[in-house]
C-alpha cells in the first residue's frame, strides 16, 4: 500500500476557518484507492511550516505530496502549476512579514508541480465539481511549501509527486466572511480524494 502526504494549513489572517485542515483532518487514516492516507495541519508561519512539512515527509516517507490551501475568492478547485522562488505577502500568524525574498538562493526561478493536474482537473470537472489549473501560487504561504518540498525531492533525487491545490472557502467560511463564492465541505473533500485515486 503507497502513502499519500496530505496537508492543510490552520486558520489565518481573518479567516477563523480554514477548510483545508478539516479535509486533512478527514482523510487521515482512510485509504483511498491505491493509497493510504496520512493528514497533516501546518502552522502559517514562515519560520515553522516548512520545517514541519518536511518532518513529516521524512518520518512518514510518502509516495506523493499534496498539499493544499485555501484561496477565498476563487471559485474552483485550482491545482497550481507553478511555485516561484519569491516570498512575500501578508504577516503570517507570528506576525512575520516578507517582502521580495528569494526563497532558496541557489534555487531555480520556478518549479513546475509534478503532480497530474491535468488529469486532477478533467476529473474534478467530469464529477461536477469547477476546476481550473491555476498559473499563479502567489507569493504567501502556499507558493512557499509548494517551492520547498519540489526544490527537496529534486536536490535529493527523489522522484515524489508534488504540488499544491488551492481550494475555495467553505460554505461556513462563506457565512463569516460574506460575499465569496464556496463550496460545502463535503464536496471539497469528495474532491481531494478524486483526485488522490486518479494519481496513478
Amino acid at each position: 500500500m503507497k502513502k499519500v502526504l496530505i496537508t492543510g494549513f490552520e486558520p489565518f489572517l481573518h479567516y477563523t476557518i480554514n477548510p483545508t485542515a478539516q479535509i486533512a483532518e478527514d482523510l487521515h487514516g482512510l485509504r483511498i484507492g491505491h493509497y493510504e492516507i496520512c493528514g497533516k495541519v501546518l502552522p502559517v508561519q514562515f519560520s515553522k511550516s516548512w520545517e514541519q512539512c518536511l518532518l513529516h515527509i521524512e518520518e512518514e516517507k510518502p509516495d506523493a505530496v499534496l498539499m493544499l490551501g485555501l484561496a477565498a475568492g476563487r471559485y474552483k478547485i485550482t491545482p497550481e502549476r507553478v511555485a516561484i522562488n519569491c516570498a512575500d505577502g501578508e504577516k503570517d500568524n507570528e506576525g512575520m512579514v516578507k517582502q521580495d525574498e528569494t526563497i532558496h538562493s541557489e534555487g531555480p526561478a520556478a518549479y513546475f508541480s509534478t503532480l497530474p493536474i491535468r488529469t486532477f482537473v478533467n476529473v474534478l470537472q467530469k464529477r461536477g465539481l469547477p476546476a481550473e489549473i491555476s498559473n499563479t501560487a502567489g507569493t504567501y504561504l502556499c507558493n512557499y511549501i509548494m517551492y520547498q518540498a519540489i526544490h527537496y525531492f529534486k536536490q535529493s533525487n527523489q522522484n515524489i509527486p508534488a504540488g499544491f491545490i488551492h481550494v475555495p472557502a467553505s460554505h461556513e467560511l462563506a457565512l463569516e466572511i460574506g460575499n465569496v463564492p464556496s463550496f460545502s465541505q463535503q464536496d471539497l473533500t469528495e474532491a481531494v480524494s478524486l483526485m488522490i485515486s486518479n494519481m496513478a
